[in-house]
């Protein structure tokens, strides 16, 4: 292992740096979960650095090298893994959902991001920036619109959003910003490219009134949530979170309006939109 080459780049870093990490730990003679042990982290995360889910972050890196004797291969590769396009607090989730599976989100104050349009994301990302440069806000703007490519495939990843009422009525960049990205979401949904409910006002209080839910399911990796607030973010890999925020967005959904019900709404506040009156 110490004499193998640096990481290329130019293809997949983090792929490459997780097969890697597999063959130094299957040569070592270690499970997922004794390698872990030794880092103070869980099996699983061992396995999503594996799989390229997970970023590898230097002193993840460093002890790594130390325990699989690789030199300071993980070391010197886990800065090519670690580049990123997106804000800091965010890049790690970003990532992940590239290669998901099944994706859950609940979204409390605005349009996912992976439902927006470029004019939605740039009042989105000026508002958070109000002093940034315009290339800047563009680089932003790119790097979510990139993300929404993921849905150009017809099947993967199934995309499960529930959008509060507030954010259809929050009236982000002006009625016409509004009436294209609804009717996005409206194509998409008539496509069957995706399944999107509206959490109602009239619904009153439900399990996620705290903030914004994404939960990530991969072929080849344990499953994630993802929690965001103002400026920060975590991933979560921990089986019984996991598994009670799976429960909080099956609640969310009883919550909420039909699909069918949801696409009507949409529609027709679009229409309305459209028309630049207030819906």
């Amino acid at each position: 292992m110490a004499g193998h080459k640096d990481l290329d780049p130019s293809s997949s870093p983090r792929a490459l740096l997780g097969a890697e990490l597999r063959h130094a730990r299957e040569k070592a003679g270690l499970s997922q979960d004794e390698l872990g042990q030794r880092l103070f982290v869980s099996g699983s995360f061992i396995g999503q650095l594996e799989a390229g889910t997970r970023r590898m972050l230097p002193e993840y890196a460093r002890m790594l090298d130390v325990e699989l004797g690789t030199g300071d291969f993980f070391a010197r590769n886990c800065g090519a893994a670690a580049k990123s396009k997106y804000p800091e607090h965010f890049a790690e989730a970003a990532e992940a959902e590239a290669t998901a599976t099944e994706i859950r989100e609940y979204a409390p104050l605005l349009i996912p991001g992976l439902l927006q349009t470029a004019a939605y994301a740039r009042a989105v990302c000026r508002a958070y920036q109000p002093t940034a440069p315009d290339e800047a806000i563009e680089e932003l703007v790119t790097a979510r619109i990139e993300r929404t490519h993921i849905l150009d495939d017809p099947t993967q990843p199934l995309l499960w959003a529930i959008v509060d009422e507030a954010a259809l009525h929050r009236v982000t960049g002006g009625p016409e910003v509004m009436a294209a990205v609804l009717s996005r979401i409206v194509g998409l949904i008539r496509r069957s490219r995706v399944i999107v409910q509206v959490m109602p006002f009239k619904a009153g209080a439900h399990p996620a009134m705290e903030g914004s839910i994404k939960l990530m399911d991969f072929d080849d990796a344990p499953p994630l949530v993802y929690f965001e607030g103002v400026g920060t973010g975590r991933l979560e890999d921990d089986p019984t979170t996991v598994r009670q925020h799976r429960r909080t967005y099956e609640f969310l959904a009883a919550c909420a309006l039909s699909p069918e019900n949801s696409l009507a709404l949409i529609e027709a506040m679009a229409q309305d939109y459209a028309h630049e009156e207030q819906p």
